[in-house]
């Protein structure tokens, strides 16, 4: 039987249900661009999209927007559809052409189709203020009907009007979805205030109270989520448990986020906090190249979430995962089919459509960030066995990605940043069954970049760690403990280095065999540190027992060989007397050493480096100043090209060419290029990194020579200041430029302040260091020239008072 047509409803008219305002709703900076209902230049904004990733509280922004323009007459008509498939839309779209148009209801698309037509302004007809909501669109395609008989395709965007706005809330950021008249709002987390401010109301609604620090650290593990916030107040509401007590539940591996989710979800929420995303993820293996998302996201769940470089998720161990872990459907097979870099990309692109991740690849070092809750969620879902897998692959991405020289200070920092964060994540699974490269190659990152301290925390850590799981007598835990001892003596500490070294060498010496690779290494840089701490015979004869070894057991030009020898010859002519003679030896001694290495090993090898920089400076030292400008400029303009111009290594050639051409004579020279040194080393090293305060002190002796004593008592006064605060009072740096302040002092005419300095100095030196120590005995002659100033002065004033006038 055919039903009568139903008669229109009266305006204004509602279909569908707002979702109710969530409890403790935060005021967002959102919610201003979202009510602006123009935009520069008057014209009506017709399509507005909320987007971003899944718990920013899309949702409630789209609801508290619709229930304003409801609640203050603004509208005619509102509808509100669900659109996380087409379904819903087609039946929202269907009632609302029932109760405002009289379609039938037994046909649903030609209903929608009714209403959308409806909605077009029409001349002579009174206008009618309407808003549309389309909340969660899952899939831009969802948006236009396919329907079987051709020519009947049609779209389900409400139509454009002066009287009417759709808004629209998806996690997609498709292309398809923004254009002209769609204005792109993007919702993001909370800001930490927000966050505070959340959670601090939600449990005072049920007279709980927590400390305010607790619950700004509860929202940073949270990563200010809404959705994360919502649930971990409702958890705690529930069970009764304190903000610290959640925090460690979150920060245990063991626990899951399914684990500490409230039995009863606030604010009419659908899922978990595990399964937020989950439909994205499944989306997302859907578009091309299909199958790669997933295993993508796999490997970014184990790294950095504030930013993973792009060359490192598109390297070829990274590549090989995805080949072998694609989800797709009958793409499995005994050898599967290779991944090339472009698909990986695409495979980041598909993750960032799905706001899964932000991909930027302008920004390649930090190209990919992802929410940490999210990666929580994913590794959540691996086995033991994938995760260890994956992190072990992630390591190898991270090698293949890592450059021998690191000529990007910037991806250095990036690359160690992500080592740190995959090594936190995995536990063992980078120690056995041995240490991963990667985590030696960090510790040499540190280093490299002049990180001394970091890099010691770092491999004593990881001596730390491996020997409970290697034993003592693994080759790892060796090779570490015997860069440990190198960093030492690195630092500063050559005695603590002699004393290390003698240790690893006894060890690798029963376990390896004296003729191990390993074991002469050591033996070598065991030598050189004797050398180092004040015994110059022993690095000699030690060293001349490493050559014979070496050459027996390498060969000759065997590049460890080489090393030793050359070494071998440096510390026999630091030994002898500096006579002429002995200076030319050492003369052709180095230019051979150069030779040699450059042959061998390249003339970009840092070891090849290192000769020339022993050359260069042995020339200064035997009264050839300008042969040594020339040969650092060289030098320097090499390491630009090699290893770019904030490299280390290249900044401290410019640290020894700034000090030659002092010496060479040109002291406002060498001021002005260490004013330029500083100002390199602040910017990429840190005001408070040891080698930039060491520049800072040279900048301030050359000021002096160039004739500003004055600016020179006072840049080392605040040298001292930040060595003070940096280094400790004791370290033998800040006791040494208390040394020269009190040097300049004098030469800035105050010799009177320099024996007071100077005085106060030896007093706390010898505290410190003993009556004996060499460093002692420098001071003690500064305070003796001053002291003897003054009486000089004291003297020359008494003659002057007694002289006729």
């Amino acid at each position: 039987m055919q039903r009568a047509p139903q008669e229109p409803a009266a305006w204004p008219h509602q279909v569908g249900v707002i979702p109710s305002r969530a409890r403790s709703l935060q005021y967002r900076a959102e919610a201003d661009r979202l009510r602006s209902a123009v935009e520069g230049g008057g014209t009506a904004v017709l399509w507005q999209v909320l987007t971003g990733m899944g718990g920013v509280g899309k949702t409630q922004l789209a609801a508290e927007y619709a229930r304003a323009a409801w609640d203050d007459g603004g509208l005619d008509v509102l509808v509100w559809a669900t659109a996380s498939s087409q379904s819903p839309v087609i039946s929202g779209y269907a009632q609302a052409g029932v109760e405002l148009c009289g379609a039938d209801p037994d046909d649903p698309e030609q209903a929608a189709r009714k209403f959308l037509a409806w909605l077009a302004p029409k001349a002579g007809q009174r206008p009618c203020r309407w808003l549309i909501v389309l909340d969660d669109v899952t899939d831009p395609n969802d948006l236009v009907v396919h329907p079987e008989e051709p020519g009947t395709r049609f779209s389900l965007w409400p139509p454009a009007g002066p009287h009417g706005r759709t808004l629209l809330t998806t996690r997609r950021r498709d292309a398809a979805l923004f254009g002209e008249g769609r204005r792109r709002i993007e919702v993001g987390l909370f800001t930490p205030a927000e966050s505070l401010a959340y959670l601090t109301a939600s449990l005072a609604a049920r007279d709980r109270t927590e400390p305010s620090g607790q619950l700004t650290a509860l929202a940073h593990d949270l990563g200010h989520l809404p959705l994360a916030l919502a649930q971990a107040a409702a958890y705690l509401i529930d069970s009764g448990e304190t903000a610290a007590t959640y925090r460690g539940l979150l920060a245990d591996r063991a626990t899951k986020l399914t684990d500490i989710a409230p039995d009863a979800l606030p604010d009419e929420q659908p899922v978990a906090l595990a399964a937020a995303w989950s439909l994205s993820i499944d989306r997302a293996d859907t578009l091309r190249p299909d199958g790669l998302a997933r295993p993508m996201l796999h490997l970014a769940a184990l790294l950095d979430a504030n930013g993973i470089p792009q060359d490192v998720l598109t390297s070829e161990p990274a590549r090989t995962h995805l080949a072998a872990h694609r989800t797709t459907p009958g793409t499995h097979s005994a050898e599967p089919a290779p991944i090339a870099p472009a698909d990986a990309a695409r495979a980041l692109r598909a993750l960032d459509r799905l706001s899964l991740i932000d991909h930027t690849p302008t920004t390649p070092h930090q190209a990919v960030r992802v929410h940490q809750l999210i990666q929580r969620t994913t590794r959540d879902t691996l086995t033991p066995h994938q995760h260890d897998h994956i992190a072990r692959t992630a390591a190898d991405a991270l090698m293949a990605a890592w450059p021998t020289i690191e000529r990007d200070t910037d991806l250095a920092q990036a690359l160690r940043a992500n080592t740190r964060a995959l090594n936190l994540h995995v536990e063992s699974a980078l120690h056995l069954p041995e240490i991963h490269p990667v985590l030696h190659r960090l510790g040499r990152s540190l280093s490299e970049s002049g990180q001394l301290t970091a890099a010691i925390d770092h491999f004593q850590n990881l001596e730390n760690t491996a020997a409970g799981r290697l034993g003592p007598d693994h080759l790892d835990l060796l090779t570490m403990r015997a860069n440990l001892a190198n960093w030492r003596g690195e630092a500063g500490d050559a005695a603590g280095a002699v004393q290390a070294l003698a240790d690893v060498v006894e060890s690798m010496t029963r376990v390896l065999g004296p003729d191990h690779l390993n074991t002469l290494i050591t033996r070598a840089n065991l030598a050189d540190w004797r050398g180092e701490a004040g015994d110059a015979a022993g690095a000699v004869q030690a060293l001349a027992d490493v050559v014979e070894s070496m050459t027996r057991v390498l060969g000759p030009d065997h590049p460890s060989t080489l090393i030793a020898r050359s070494d071998f010859i440096s510390w026999r002519g630091k030994e002898r007397a500096t006579t002429a003679a002995a200076q030319v030896e050492g003369l052709q001694v180095l230019v051979g050493r150069l030779a040699d290495r450059t042959r061998v090993l390249g003339p970009d090898h840092p070891y090849t480096v290192a000769a020339r920089r022993d050359l260069a400076s042995w020339r200064g030292r035997t009264g050839a100043a300008d042969e040594a400008v020339l040969s650092f400029s060289e030098l320097l303009a090499d390491q630009r090209r090699a290893l770019g111009p904030d490299h280390p290594e290249t900044l401290s050639t410019r640290n020894n060419l700034a000090f030659w051409r002092g010496e060479a004579g040109d002291f406002a020279g060498a001021a002005q290029t260490f004013a330029d040194l500083v100002e390199s080393m602040t910017r990429v090293l840190g005001p408070d990194h040891p080698n930039t305060l060491t520049a800072r002190r040279n900048l301030a002796y050359w000021q002096g020579e160039a004739g500003d004593a004055a600016g020179a008592v006072q840049a080392l006064a605040d040298v001292v200041e930040s060595m003070t605060r940096v280094l400790g009072p004791d370290h033998l740096d800040t006791l040494m430029v208390r040394n020269s302040l009190a040097s300049w002092l004098g030469r800035a005419g105050d010799p009177a302040g320099a024996v007071t300095v100077a005085e106060q100095l030896l007093e706390h030196m010898v505290r410190v260091l003993g009556e004996e120590q060499l460093h002692v005995q420098i001071v003690r002659r500064t305070l003796d020239h001053w002291q003897k100033e003054v009486e000089r002065t004291l003297h020359t004033s008494g003659e002057d008072a007694t002289s006729p006038r």
